[in-house]
């Protein structure tokens, strides 16, 4: 398959205006791979086509309207944890506990193997894998990551099974409503929720982290953003998803740092039904258009000063706004992030609880925190920051 390089805000555009009915992200056989190895369906990221169409409106059903949640975490990574695990499975997983449940850390350790180790499954040759300790590791850490879904998810099996024997209604969220109420499969409900749990995770605790580290570094922007939060809500109240999503400089801070640190730095689409011209090239059907969204969304002519940290870019008081395509960090079209809106709600919660009650500061003796593609973009290095509490000034 031919593949082309897009590199700029336009010329995304392009190709994405071209999205067929069923949109795809391209070539997804790595992490199909494994799902044939172990009898596992695909979810919305593995499938495609009309399956792909069938099994997302499945899912959207429930997790594109998010009840209001507010939980407040100091760890990022479990309470993200903890978060899309009480909407997927309908129960606590004891993440933000003093003792993190060795099962729900063993999950934790599977995300970051299977990752750290899935550029370089797919950069060496099918031949090597008996030979490099790489495959083998990708390998459990996907075990790891089904393990924990397929465990809770036959939990739950269980007790919908319960409430049948007894002639006992069922109900309940998101994954009883998939078990209970929908046409899928085990096997294709086993799929899609490990990779939905995986994608509540990862990508929300490093964005969160790369925000916070944002926010430390600027001390002006901080200050507006306190200010925003302290005047719209009374100090003894937790906002409700309503008022926290109507936050403009919250939400401006939000993107500006999913712009300068997209979460997937690399991504793809395939146009397979028709031939299309991009920038005033003809492409044949089934060309893969290969984008850096990391390059997109640092590009001068969208975005002046590009590596300068601007919330004020996405502020809609006047000003001319950048191009929506310079960041696309939820996707874009039928085939954007399902679970965009929790994402969302979950990040303005936690900032708004921890810039509310801290004065985020960063750590003097640290040095330069850079980035680094691991499936997704993350720090070099873990961030150490100080959380000094407003209301006592002191370091927390």
């Amino acid at each position: 398959m031919k593949s082309v390089c897009i590199n700029t805000p336009k010329l995304l555009e392009e190709v994405m205006r071209n999205d067929e009915k069923f949109p795809s992200r391209g070539d997804m056989s790595l992490w199909q791979e494994y799902r044939n190895l172990r009898g596992f369906g695909y979810g919305p990221f593995t499938e495609n086509g009309e399956r792909w169409y069938d099994l997302r409106v499945v899912l959207n059903k429930r997790m594109l309207h998010p009840k209001d949640s507010a939980q407040y975490a100091n760890e990022l990574y479990c309470f993200a944890l903890e978060a899309i695990a009480s909407i997927l499975f309908e129960k606590r997983l004891g993440c933000l506990e003093k003792e993190i449940p060795a099962g729900t850390q063993d999950f934790i350790n599977a995300i970051a193997k299977m990752f750290s180790n899935d550029m370089i499954v797919m950069l060496t040759p099918k031949w090597s894998r008996s030979l490099l300790p790489y495959w083998g590791r990708y390998i459990a850490g996907w075990d790891g990551i089904f393990n924990l879904a397929k465990t809770l998810i036959d939990q739950k099996m269980e007790v919908i099974q319960q409430r049948l024997d007894n002639n006992q209604d069922v109900e309940g969220e998101y994954l009883t409503y998939l078990l209970s109420n929908t046409q899928m499969s085990t096997k294709d409900v086993y799929g899609s929720i490990a990779e939905l749990l995986l994608a509540g995770v990862d990508t929300t605790s490093n964005t969160l982290t790369w925000t916070l580290h944002l926010l430390s570094m600027h001390p002006q922007n901080q200050d507006i953003l306190y200010k925003e939060l302290s005047t719209l809500v009374p100090a003894d109240r937790i906002p409700t998803a309503a008022e926290v999503t109507q936050m403009p400089y919250l939400r401006a801070v939000v993107k500006e740092s999913m712009r300068m640190y997209p979460v997937v730095p690399l991504n793809a689409r395939v146009i397979a039904d028709k031939d299309v011209t991009i920038g005033g090239y003809q492409f044949s059907k089934n060309t893969s258009f290969r984008f850096s969204q990391y390059a997109i969304s640092h590009d001068e002519d969208t975005f002046p000063e590009p590596f300068t940290f601007k919330p004020e870019r996405w502020l809609r008081d006047g000003r001319e706004r950048p191009n929506a395509f310079g960041t696309l960090s939820f996707g874009f079209g039928v085939r954007g992030c399902v679970g965009r809106r929790i994402a969302e709600l979950e990040m303005y919660l936690v900032l708004f609880r921890l810039i509310r009650q801290f004065e985020i500061k960063p750590d003097p003796t640290m040095e330069e925190l850079k980035c680094i593609c691991r499936t997704v973009l993350i720090p070099d290095k873990p961030l150490s920051l100080y959380f000094v509490d407003r209301g006592r000034n002191s370091a927390a």
